[in-house]
């Protein structure tokens, strides 16, 4: 093994040319100076985003684009701390970010020395794995092995803390060739077996799809599976694109917002194949009349997963990559080409007789309303256009109302639910796909957030299209208040908010504001066919509310379908 004399900042810089890492975002500091010099005398490519959030948010849209793991650099103290919620935001919905902060030097850890913070400690429930370096020569190890477990079983975030004299002092750098041992990613193959016969014994079976199917890249065996099987298919808002949103068997998202058909499928069905689900509360609502007649076969790659929340009949332990493949196999041969008929014709028909719920806005006079706007974007997008959301009312909307052709091509918090994720990830999603159209679907809240990252798109000339429903109130909370608080908007007025066309053109970003009907189009024109970043803010009413809505600890049949 070849080895060579270099500082530990420039082993790092080594390791990821190794890892065949393109780009790293980030912000300096103190206790990454080495690094940075490391990485400026390497010429090696970096994003200097406006915050940390920012860079953390954009590693993430990087990662769930690409399926690669992101990377991001952060100084000591204040700086990792601010990447906090992002690793969190990555670690709920199992996105493989590699996190790489400064520590101050060894010999000053525990003094309550000046930026410093005990980041192994804070990250230790958010991260997959993390690491404190203090030796220089441990630092080619430590991440051959962050970057093989970010990806490998379930991903997910793995933070690796140096201390500034290991970034100082010099080792033989040699990369490992294999990194910690593999984990397992196949399973029990008689578990197969038992879903196919549950699959012909079933006369009303269920597809959900959950965000392993995309994060496991098995969307084509999903596909193939339905094509075979013609099986009524619901997803979850991680699992959103896995199939087709337009198939003529995808009844729509499932869970607190989801469709009328999806949920009633739910409650309906004798056999519920969860593949890659969680069953978050969002999604089972009421977990003791979750699917109430059904027998649950739960696909999960993390054993954790399996029974946790919803008791499990049938559990498939291992990669959707074995197990998925091996049940369109299975089901090719072993199931008869007209089960369930009569099951499926009712699920189509009440796509058709509940067409209105979800998915319907009132049309008021005067007044744009949120499916409108849907309807303007979709004659500038196709099935190749990446969609990022922030967290709130639109984030719903654009899951009910943006058909999703493909995987990886829509991108929103869905665990942790983060405010502010949208525009960073938006700059994420378009460093890694450059020729990419990229839209980003916030709020006039949000977009507040992380709002500095306007000017990192227009540094680097990221040609992010944003979409602002502008309601000027902090919609999902301002819409339970209205149901279940009496009224009392507490806090969650925006009225006297910024001009956000203002903000946006302060850091170079071209923007209009729209305010009734008659302008949606030419601005949706203006939005994109502008070069380079543009911002569309658009006024929308403040009263309206996101339908269905199946409220806290209700049944997913008990849905509030309008006002």
């Amino acid at each position: 093994m070849e080895k060579t004399e270099m500082t530990g900042a420039q082993a790092v810089i080594a390791c990821l040319r190794r890892e065949q890492v393109p780009v790293v975002f980030g912000y300096p500091g103190g206790a990454v100076l080495d690094l940075y010099d490391a990485l400026y005398q390497a010429k090696f490519p970096h994003i200097l985003t406006g915050h940390e959030q920012g860079a953390v948010h954009a590693a993430d849209g990087y990662a769930r684009v690409t399926g690669r793991p992101g990377v991001c650099f952060a100084t000591s103290g204040p700086g990792i701390c601010n990447m906090v919620t992002g690793i969190a935001t990555a670690n709920m919905d199992s996105v493989p970010l590699v996190i790489i902060s400064g520590q101050v030097a060894s010999h000053l850890l525990g003094r309550d020395s000046f930026q410093e913070a005990d980041v192994k400690h804070i990250t230790a429930a958010i991260t997959k794995r993390n690491f404190l370096v203090t030796e220089a020569q441990d630092i080619p190890r430590v991440l051959r092995e962050a970057f093989a477990t970010a990806v490998s079983g379930r991903p997910g975030p793995v933070s690796v803390d140096i201390t500034k004299n290991a970034f100082q002092a010099k080792l033989n750098f040699a990369y490992p060739e294999e990194p910690a041992a593999p984990v397992a990613t196949t399973g029990d193959a008689s578990t197969i077996d038992q879903v196919v016969a549950a699959l012909a014994q079933a006369e009303r079976p269920l597809i959900m799809t959950g965000g392993g199917i995309v994060l496991s890249d098995t969307a084509p065996a999903l596909r193939e599976l339905v094509a075979q099987t013609q099986l009524p298919v619901v997803t979850t808002l991680m699992g959103k694109g896995a199939l087709d949103d337009t198939a003529p068997t995808h009844l729509g998202l499932v869970g607190m917002h989801g469709s009328y058909a999806a949920n009633q499928a739910v409650m309906q069905c004798d056999l519920l194949l969860a593949l890659g689900c969680r069953f978050s509360d969002r999604v089972a609502g009421n977990v003791q009349h979750f699917a109430p007649h059904a027998k649950i076969v739960h696909f999960d790659i993390d054993p954790d997963e399996l029974g946790k929340i919803i008791a499990t009949d049938i559990a498939v332990a291992g990669d959707l990559r074995w197990s998925l493949p091996a049940l369109a196999d299975a089901a090719r041969t072993g199931l008869p080409a007209d089960r369930a008929s009569r099951w499926q014709g009712w699920c189509t028909s009440l796509t058709q007789t509940h067409a209105a719920h979800p998915f319907a806005c009132r049309e008021l006079p005067g007044q744009i309303s949120p499916a409108a706007i849907f309807a303007a974007l979709a004659e500038h997008t196709d099935a190749n256009t990446l969609v990022a959301t922030d967290v709130g009312q639109h984030q719903i909307w654009a899951a009910q109302f943006y058909a999703s052709r493909q995987p990886r091509h829509f991108l929103t918090s869905g665990g942790l639910g983060t405010m502010g994720y949208g525009l960073p990830a938006a700059l994420g999603a378009q460093v890694a796909r450059p020729d990419a159209q990229v839209v980003l679907i916030t709020g006039d809240g949000s977009i507040m957030m992380n709002c500095q990252e306007f000017a990192t798109l227009h540094k680097y000339g990221c040609a992010v299209k944003t979409i602002v429903l502008h309601n000027r109130v902090l919609g999902m909370v301002n819409q339970w208040q209205r149901m279940f608080y009496q009224g009392h908007s507490a806090e969650s007025l925006l009225y006297d908010g910024p001009d956000l066309t203002a903000v946006a053109r302060s850091m170079g970003v071209a923007a209009r504001a729209v305010h009734t009907p008659d302008e949606l189009a030419a601005g949706m024109d203006f939005l994109f066919t502008t070069d380079g970043p543009a911002l569309l803010d658009v006024f929308i009413p403040e009263d309206e509310n996101v339908y269905p809505m199946v409220p806290g600890g209700k049944r997913l049949d008990e849905m509030v379908l309008c006002d």
